[in-house]
């Protein structure tokens, strides 16, 4: 029936319930679970997710690392929660944030037995909520009748990671810029109810030849604030202004701020920063990679443009790597270095230093 929610529609309404810190049904067969959010998880919840099942708290590698815990299912672990913990218990180990103030978290006592394959499912559906990656899982054999609880099969969570998103485009209007001249803005929406992204045309591009193009992440702290913990508002700047200077050019400005992981954990990393850690080290410390964006978003705007081939306005050797095997032949990549402060001099260090940035 059409009025029934698509399994796509049924990911994103899971995102918001998460969001919300309301627990959603994961299924794998015979198997499921009640999961949470570790961070938006209430005590009274808690409590009622204890009723039903002894709580298990999943949490990535990195972070486990961190905690000095055993990962024994490779990129997660799953914590036994104590009978006596609390929320602040889950917060704390689910949030690096007083580490360094109380390091001692333990004894942690990580789960060989059993399939982790419903908790994996729950870190990538937490994590593209763009939450903490921690999550709360009670496992339970007649957990899909359970009811006024969204449910989803772990496949279909899964989705958050393997799938590419679909991008339709909504409009397009004429948008003089002052660095670039004369241009439009084309606005795309993703087909699983996310934010959308933005494709600003400078000119009138050739689609037969390579397009100067600039695959831009948002950073409302660079692009709007002007800080200068970071070179992403003078890149978006020179890109425009070099657009300008060729006469034309397309900007893919992709709402995936933070590396991906939102502007709240993008914040969270630079409390972290402030303690001593570099960004990727921040990164993992909160659970995350080191770069959780998918180019692949520009791959397709680019399709959606009607472009083929760029010269790319990039010092990322991963963006040219994602764009080619999006199906986009990156002609040129043109080194964009600008941007550099004392304030941001060990940022851009650890750039090139650990994810391999041409600076």
């Amino acid at each position: 029936m059409s009025l029934s929610p698509s399994p796509l529609e049924r990911l994103n309404r899971a995102r918001a319930d998460l969001r919300m810190g309301l627990p959603v049904v994961l299924t794998d067969g015979d198997r499921g679970a009640l999961i949470a959010a570790a961070e938006t998880l209430a005590a009274d919840r808690l409590a009622d997710l204890r009723a039903l099942g002894a709580p298990v708290l999943a949490i990535t590698a990195h972070r486990a690392a961190t905690l000095k815990a055993r990962a024994y299912d490779g990129d997660l672990a799953r914590l036994a929660v104590p009978e006596d913990a609390g929320i602040d218990w889950i917060e704390a180990i689910a949030d690096p944030a007083d580490d360094l103030s109380h390091p001692m978290k333990g004894p942690l006592i990580s789960l060989r037995e059993g399939a982790p394959t419903l908790h994996r499912a729950a870190i990538a559906l937490v994590k593209s909520a763009q939450l903490l990656p921690a999550a709360v899982v009670v496992t339970r054999p007649d957990t899909p009748r359970l009811a006024q609880t969204l449910g989803l099969t772990q496949l279909e969570a899964a989705e958050t990671r393997t799938s590419q998103t679909r991008l339709t485009p909504v409009i397009a209007a004429r948008l003089p810029m002052r660095l670039a001249g004369a241009g439009r803005l084309h606005v795309f929406r993703p087909q699983d109810g996310g934010v959308e992204h933005y494709a600003a045309e400078v000119g009138r591009p050739d689609r037969e030849a390579p397009v100067l193009a600039r695959l831009h992440s948002a950073c409302f702290t660079g692009d709007v604030l002007g800080s200068l913990k970071c070179d992403c508002g003078p890149q978006l700047q020179a890109a425009l202004a070099a657009m300008h200077d060729a006469g034309s050019g397309v900007l893919l400005y992709l709402n995936q701020e933070g590396r991906g992981i939102g502007l709240a954990n993008k914040m969270r990393a630079y409390s972290l920063q402030d303690q001593g850690f570099d960004t990727v080290e921040a990164n993992h410390r909160l659970g995350f990679e080191d770069d959780e964006r998918d180019f692949r978003l520009g791959a397709e705007l680019l399709r959606k443009l009607g472009f083929s081939s760029v010269r790319l306005l990039t010092n990322n050797p991963r963006k040219v790597a994602m764009l080619e095997r999006g199906g986009i032949a990156v002609a040129e990549r043109v080194p964009l270095k600008v941007g550099q402060t004392a304030e941001n001099a060990a940022y851009l260090a650890t750039k090139a230093e650990k994810s391999g940035h041409l600076l």
